[in-house]
């Protein structure tokens, strides 16, 4: 609001009474006031890394030509899309398209609630490597919990190269998550970004450490599987 002296010679112009006292002209002026809560709001940023190497058994049939069974071939099979995605732990498994799935895990426990996360996932197999891409995560349960799903992102990416050429031929394996989790609820909110991101980033970096040894040992397993099957249908 601004108030400003208006000269009494002026308001005789409209044709009002003019006194000898000053006069006072009330101006209302608009204000534009920014929402600043977007501003405001505290977002942790957490990531883990993990990068492995194993050695990458050399699988032949034993045979005229001596056939071998590169781990590529394996990939770009439906049967190593499943064992990289460890299908058979999931609850539930949808393909999208020729390269895109959408995983359920089982429903856990979170406090009092059930919750089962729903991930959808791009895997794209090469001669060279393989990488497993998350375009998405969401949480099913109740509404509250579905709630959650505005206040956190996430992404994963695991990239998988081999090289069969060496004489001990090896798969290398590197695993990237993070998270974006917006601060909203007491008592978080009253305490420094800080403090949430270092414990966070440590149970993630656990989280990933121990998964990935054992995503490597389910990936072997299902390889060498898939070998012997082969082997069943040649002479």
């Amino acid at each position: 609001m601004r108030v400003t002296r208006c000269d009494s010679s002026a308001i005789a112009s409209f044709g009002f009474q003019t006194f000898s006292a000053p006069r006072w002209k009330i101006e209302v002026i608009k204000v534009k006031i920014e929402n600043s809560s977007e501003s405001n709001i505290k977002r942790a940023s957490l990531s883990a890394r993990k990068k492995e190497r194993v050695k990458l058994p050399n699988y032949e049939n034993g045979g005229r030509g001596k056939k071998i069974y590169n781990i590529s071939e394996f990939l770009s099979q439906q049967s190593g899309v499943e064992a990289i995605l460890n299908t058979r732990a999931l609850q539930s498994f949808q393909s999208l398209d020729s390269n895109t799935y959408r995983c359920t895990l089982p429903r856990i426990q979170l406090l009092n609630f059930e919750v089962a996360p729903v991930l959808d996932l791009r895997v794209i197999t090469t001669t060279e490597d393989c990488t497993v891409e998350m375009l998405s995560c969401k949480f099913e349960g109740s509404e509250m919990v579905e709630r959650q799903n505005n206040h956190f992102s996430a992404f994963m990416r695991n990239h998988i190269t081999w090289d069969t050429n060496d004489s001990e031929p090896f798969l290398d394996v590197d695993v990237k998550l993070n998270l974006a989790l917006e601060i909203y609820t007491m008592p978080f909110k009253l305490m420094p970004v800080s403090a949430v991101e270092r414990p966070g980033n440590l149970m993630m970096q656990a989280l990933v450490d121990r998964l990935v040894p054992l995503l490597l040992q389910q990936l072997l397993q299902y390889y060498e599987k898939w070998v012997r099957e082969q082997c069943e249908y040649l002479p």
